[in-house]
């Protein structure tokens, strides 16, 4: 999971990409040239973010529901803008950006995520991206920071 490129791919970040079965970019993308070079690496699930305009924008959705074995994920940019009761939707995990802050919190029954930023530095904070890793028998989040 990614958050918050701001056009900025990092080698770093493919780096970690590689291998993956899915990648998640809850928005802030800014480049349609970035999520081709994602899409190099693995299928790519990315939301449009406060940043995102013009035409590479046009073809991002502002949300998306995702089904992941047996999981359903919801993917926005802004968790402000949770638009939706994830427990009455029978949702187990949201996952957003936006913040740049990097967060993992079970509330009840979901899983809120944010894997951080992984684009330019933004107010000292850390560049962090996440992954998931889901089976019939696991659930489990990791913050990944690139800090060297």
């Amino acid at each position: 999971m990614i958050s918050d490129t701001h056009g900025l791919l990092r080698d770093e970040v493919k780096d970690r990409l590689q291998g993956v079965d899915m990648i998640l970019h809850a928005g802030d993308v800014c480049s349609a040239t970035l999520l081709e070079s994602l899409r190099q690496l693995a299928p790519v699930y990315a939301v449009r973010g406060n940043c995102d305009r013009g035409e590479a924008a046009q073809d991002l959705p502002s949300r998306e529901l995702i089904q992941i074995q047996g999981y359903q994920i919801y993917l926005l940019h802004d968790l402000n803008h949770l638009d939706l009761d994830p427990v009455a939707a029978n949702i187990q995990i949201i996952v957003s950006g936006h913040t740049h802050i990097a967060a993992c919190e079970q509330i009840g029954q979901v899983l809120y995520i944010n894997p951080g930023s992984v684009g330019p530095r933004r107010y000292m904070l850390p560049v962090t991206m996440g992954f998931l890793t889901l089976d019939e028998e696991t659930c489990a989040f990791e913050i990944i920071s690139l800090e060297s």
